[in-house]
């Protein structure tokens, strides 16, 4: 005999509660069952795992990046074949901004102008022109392809060579990127920048200031004033490149009235709630993803 939950989700991070009650809420109003994997339960939950003792329909990693004690459980879930949102090789892709920043290219979203440096472990030298320093304008942005997670090693406000020579340093193994530094139109009043969430081909478009962090609701009449509808359809096209089931990207609005999206993908969303936590998310967005998650479940797993 063996145990059967419809979601499963692993989660470390305190802040996460709010949103893994409020998702468990959700799969319960739909006659399903829920498993949470925290730190407490995780050899029980991969020792029963192993002994076929519990099985999974779908399962969703949030603490893949904070904890290795999680890792050989996910491992585990996925080898019984769980339905995975975000699966592990999506994630491993959509998190180079290097390699998004290309396909991204390819694809016709427009980007910031970017320059693509070699890891500092391979190519101590860095390879700039004057020209394209120039391009890059002052002050510009270094960011690092793959250790970006709460902007850690991203720099705003660089201005020389000598900032890129000091910063690639730092995570000798990984690429960088130069940036130049984009400056968003002012929307009577609002800050034209947005971070817009995607979940199941569901798009959640919301106001968010770059320099304080704050949320607030777009609105249908927002997107019919001021002519939004591309934070509709770019990040279906970034699904199209990156195939996660759920993340979030950021979208800036400049001169023009063209849109840059700006931070390519970010596949673990910051969840707090807005009620709770001045710089957190609307609470009827993470409402939202709830009930979509849960309704997508519902039929996938029938």
């Amino acid at each position: 005999m063996y145990d059967r939950y419809d979601l499963a989700i692993s989660w470390d991070w305190e802040h996460d509660r709010e949103f893994v009650a409020l998702l468990e809420k959700y799969v319960h109003s739909r006659g399903l069952r829920f498993y949470s994997i925290s730190h407490h339960n995780t050899h029980e939950t991969l020792r029963r795992v192993h002994r076929g003792e519990l099985v999974f329909g779908a399962f969703l990693d949030r603490a893949f990046d904070l904890d290795e004690n999680f890792a050989p459980v996910a491992r585990a879930i996925r080898k019984t074949g769980s339905l995975a949102i975000n699966p592990p090789e999506a994630i491993h892709h959509a998190a180079d901004k290097a390699t998004m920043h290309l396909e991204f290219l390819t694809k016709g979203i427009d980007v910031p102008f970017t320059i693509i440096i070699s890891p500092y472990s391979k190519k101590r030298e860095v390879e700039l022109s004057l020209s394209e320093l120039a391009r890059l304008g002052r002050p510009f942005i270094i960011k690092p392809a793959n250790t970006t997670g709460g902007g850690i090693g991203v720099i705003l406000g660089a201005e020389t060579l000598k900032d890129v020579v000091e910063s690639r340093q730092h995570h000798k193994n990984d690429k960088y990127l130069l940036q130049e530094k984009i400056v968003p139109v002012s929307l009577d009043g609002k800050v034209g920048w947005f971070r817009v969430f995607y979940v199941f081909d569901t798009v959640l478009p919301c106001w968010w200031d770059h320099e304080t962090h704050l949320y607030s609701m777009v609105t249908d009449s927002d997107m019919r004033t001021y002519g939004l509808g591309q934070l509709c359809t770019i990040p279906r096209q970034i699904h199209e490149v990156c195939h996660l089931d759920f993340f979030s990207t950021e979208i800036a609005f400049v001169a023009g009235g063209k849109a840059i999206t700006v931070d390519y993908v970010n596949e673990i969303c910051d969840m707090r709630l807005q009620s709770l936590h001045k710089d957190g998310v609307p609470d009827e967005i993470v409402t939202t993803i709830c009930r979509v998650m849960t309704d997508h479940l519902g039929t996938a797993l029938q």
